[in-house]
């Protein structure tokens, strides 16, 4: 049955996640169910309310609407905070990673996480897994304005970072920063992130970070978000150019999502046939759970 505990949402001001409620935690089992489909070139259009013991039974269940991909990577993030469904979120990436199982290895796993607390990066100390944080800008009042529900310092959750990564075997992290045109993509918030991470190389024998940056992607609404813009590409190449020039290996990752409104946490939802078709099954799903 799924989760109808309340939970206080974590969430971006420019993602569309705070904008709907909490639905569910996802069971460990929901998304390996979805790449067995994939692997076995099956075709999968919505499975969830199972566990562990019904996900066998739940792969006979297979509607056919549009082929996936081969699975090579996968990334915890988008519609929920990893750290908030932690036990489930460590099962799934135990099984992704088993040698019987589906084999992946741990770099090819990344548990992207806003982290709400200093201790959300622990939570996956000993998973097989790289780890990425949603960071947008390191100056705190900057960040509160881009993560309203923040409640810690950037210099605190580094350290809960800093500390996590002391004690992992895969030190690979993630710095993901969603560039806003005149918000956070500037020269000022590339120094400042430069300066930033470097702290965390400094104490972290063997780190190896990387900045994603990614450019803002519209998804309407009102608010603060509402004079929120992309900037422009060579705006973002300046930002990359910069912390490359001080030491800080930066990549600008392709906005994907920008079809779906999906990129970088801005998962939003549409009424369009396909996912009130969506909804209705997971409906379904519920009341044989």
């Amino acid at each position: 049955m799924p989760n109808k505990k309340a939970k206080a949402r974590v969430g971006q001001q420019f993602a569309s996640v705070p904008k709907s409620a909490v639905v569910r935690d996802v069971r460990s089992a929901q998304p390996m169910v979805r790449l067995s489909a994939n692997a076995s070139n099956e075709q999968l259009f919505s499975v969830d309310g199972i566990d562990a013991i019904t996900a066998a039974t739940a792969m006979t269940r297979r509607v056919a609407v549009a082929p996936l991909p081969p699975i090579t990577n996968v990334v915890f993030m988008g519609m929920g905070e990893p750290a908030d469904n932690a036990d489930s979120v460590r099962g799934a990436i135990n099984i992704l990673t088993r040698n019987e199982l589906f084999h992946l290895s741990a770099s090819r796993v990344t548990v992207s996480t806003v982290a709400p607390t200093p201790e959300a990066f622990h939570e996956f100390v000993d998973s097989r897994c790289a780890l990425a944080w949603s960071v947008h800008a390191v100056r705190d009042e900057l960040r509160k304005l881009l993560v309203p529900t923040t409640k810690y310092t950037m210099a605190q959750l580094r350290q809960g970072l800093i500390e996590t990564l002391k004690k992992r075997s895969l030190r690979t992290t993630m710095i993901e920063v969603a560039l806003i045109d005149g918000v956070n993509d500037s020269i000022r918030e590339a120094d400042e992130l430069a300066d930033f991470v470097s702290e965390i190389a400094r104490k972290v024998p063997g780190c190896n970070i990387i900045c994603n940056l990614i450019p803002y992607n519209d998804i309407g609404g009102g608010g603060t978000t509402s004079s929120f813009r992309k900037p422009s590409m060579e705006r973002v190449w300046e930002f990359q150019k910069r912390l490359q020039e001080l030491g800080v290996y930066a990549k600008v990752r392709g906005t994907r999502g920008d079809d779906e409104s999906a990129a970088c946490g801005q998962l939003a939802t549409s009424r369009s046939r396909k996912q009130k078709m969506s909804l209705r099954h997971m409906q379904m799903d519920d009341q044989m759970s």
